[in-house]
């Protein structure tokens, strides 16, 4: 019985995390996601500027290319830029599985662009994401 409950559970979770692509307008946005957990992550944002917490979000605003790489992944698009009320940003990567490409594009962004912040947001993360964000804005 205890093990249908929890089964049920990560099935569940599986699902909120599945992709579907698609348009969806979120305050002042029209963006199409690639996934419900992007769609969800930019209703908590939007919360927060609502809530004055951070100033903006912005959805892929920005790609990032990697100097001097020939082949395999030659530049990265975080999911999300989040600006703070005092004008510092990070950037925000919803994840709802990790494979050796995501894993690979984050790695070099994060070596070659040491100067920016990045914060993955994996599923066991996602429900945590206010927590995290508040850190950075400190």
């Amino acid at each position: 019985m205890i093990q249908n409950n929890i089964w049920s559970t990560v099935k569940k979770q599986a699902r909120e995390f599945n992709s579907v692509k698609g348009w969806e307008t979120i305050g002042d946005k029209h963006c199409y996601f690639k996934s419900k957990a992007e769609v969800k992550c930019a209703y908590r944002l939007q919360t927060l500027k609502e809530m004055e917490l951070i100033s903006e979000w912005e959805y892929e605003p920005q790609v990032f290319y990697f100097e001097g790489i020939k082949r395999g992944c030659t530049n990265y698009t975080p999911d999300f830029k989040v600006i703070l009320p005092n004008e510092k940003h990070f950037w925000i990567e919803v994840k709802g599985y990790m494979d050796a490409k995501s894993r690979t594009k984050i790695n070099r962004f994060l070596k070659y662009f040491k100067e920016e912040d990045l914060l993955v947001i994996e599923k066991e993360k996602f429900l945590m994401i206010n927590i995290e964000i508040e850190k950075y804005s400190k």
